[in-house]
């Protein structure tokens, strides 16, 4: 069975689309630690980061270094954070989180209350930035 994030690329499931090309993908989270929260992910299904072959791992996170300079030049921090958890999807991602204080890359913090209009208008200015 597909995970979450494979419905998303696939577009089974609407989602707030960063950027994209052949082999990673990359939207914002609709739970997310701090507005620009953006989850980056290999195209290809695999649970476990490390179980990637060495040249997709390394895609995934120079995709990654891209996205992260695009959600920098958009919301205000002092850098972007990155984490890698994988438990709770059974598909190998990335997160992306605007900091301001080693506090703000804590998962147990409240989620950023956002409407999907918010996200729409940060998507697209992210989108702006991506090169």
């Amino acid at each position: 069975m597909a995970s979450i994030f494979t419905k998303i690329i696939n577009s089974e499931i609407p989602c707030h689309k960063i950027a994209e090309d052949d082999n990673y993908f990359a939207f914002l989270d609709i739970s997310p630690l701090a507005l620009g929260h953006t989850l980056v992910i290999p195209k290809q299904e695999v649970d476990y980061i490390f179980d990637l072959d060495d040249d997709v791992l390394s895609g995934l996170h120079l995709f990654a270094k891209r996205v992260a300079k695009a959600i920098e030049k958009t919301i205000v921090c002092k850098r972007i954070g990155i984490a890698v958890i994988g438990i709770e999807v059974p598909h190998t991602h990335i997160h992306l989180v605007p900091l301001n204080n080693i506090g703000d890359l804590n998962f147990a913090n409240p989620k950023v209350e956002v409407t999907t209009e918010q996200l729409a208008e940060i998507a697209t200015n992210i989108r702006g930035n991506f090169k």
